[in-house]
């Protein structure tokens, strides 16, 4: 499996490739998946562009995405996007339009709260583990690590000398993992070296504007597909497929 990850955190400043609005989301999803993507990670984004967990913000940019593509789609439910945990939990039980899946980022406070919610309401979950955080721990010890869809293991070091490092070191931190899939990816300098590495691994990855501005060239991404297709190349999906 291949993850798109539309935009992330990044807003107007990074470039007019981004997209934020819901009309521009889903078009950047359509070429995505056309590219070769088979799921979709984005952060709803309020009129001025900010992340937000609010249902008034989050239908729309659903209903635009699948009304262009028939994968599965998630969204963060990151503290960045609503500090107070209650809050954070108030949001995602008003939900009307309810994404495919989550991301539930386990080091972050509220993060069993907010993921065994989602599971209530039959959404699925990525347990986003970080490099350099207690995620791990806290996901080794949690009831709730059966029961969620994926692992998101995402490696925060930004080093492409040594990324793919910690990135092992993380795969290692989670061991079995209760038995649950991994999608393993990195960002910005990170970004290719840990696909890369999902690719040698054979594990699910993703790849996107969200992770990086940048082919592994250093050129310019034009866009989410382009970013896409350069991944599947990059994982050797090419090879795995002859």
């Amino acid at each position: 499996m291949i993850q798109v990850c539309l935009n992330g955190s990044r807003g107007a400043g990074d470039g007019a490739v981004v997209p934020l609005s819901p009309d521009a989301l889903a078009d950047s999803a359509a070429e995505a998946v056309a590219a070769g993507a088979t799921d979709i990670h984005v952060h709803p984004k309020t009129p001025c562009g900010q992340d937000s967990l609010s249902p008034r913000v989050l239908a729309p940019t659903l209903e635009a995405i699948r009304a262009r593509v028939p994968v599965p789609i998630g969204v963060t439910t990151g503290a960045w996007a609503e500090p107070d945990p209650e809050a954070r939990l108030e949001r995602v039980r008003s939900w009307r339009v309810l994404p495919d899946h989550a991301s539930v980022n386990w080091h972050e406070e509220g993060a069993e709260e907010i993921a065994a919610a989602l599971i209530e309401r039959g959404v699925g979950v990525e347990a986003g583990i970080w490099s350099g955080t207690n995620g791990a721990a806290r996901f080794a010890a949690s009831p709730l690590g059966p029961r969620v869809l994926r692992v998101l293991a995402e490696v925060t070091d930004t080093s492409a000398e040594t990324a793919e490092e910690t990135a092992r070191a993380l795969l290692t931190d989670l061991g079995p993992a209760f038995g649950r899939p991994v999608l393993l990816h990195g960002e910005d300098g990170g970004a290719w070296p840990v696909l890369r590495l999902a690719g040698r691994l054979g594990l699910a990855t993703r790849i996107g504007l969200e992770d990086t501005l940048v082919l592994p060239d250093g050129e310019r991404a034009a866009s989410n597909a382009q970013l896409v297709a350069e991944g599947l190349v990059q994982y050797g999906w090419d090879q795995r497929s002859s």
